[in-house]
């Protein structure tokens, strides 16, 4: 189940919530009680075993297609 970042805005705690993505927009009560709250945008990372940097493939340039297509 996704996890989802939250911060009080009342006492500025940032806590998780892990619940459905079909209930991902619902609002979130933090742990001391306060309703006034906002989801954080969270970036996730990925690894992998490749020889390149991080994981990833190295870019190949030339846009969003990798300038087969001339875009």
């Amino acid at each position: 189940m996704p996890r989802y970042e939250f911060r009080c805005r009342a006492c500025g705690d940032t806590f998780e919530v892990n619940r459905s993505m079909a209930a991902a927009g619902e609002p979130a009560t933090c742990p001391q009680g306060h309703a006034d709250t906002v989801k954080l945008l969270s970036a996730v990372a990925f690894t992998g075993r490749g020889g390149s940097a991080g994981g990833a493939p190295a870019p190949t340039g030339g846009g969003c297609c990798g300038g087969a297509c001339g875009c």
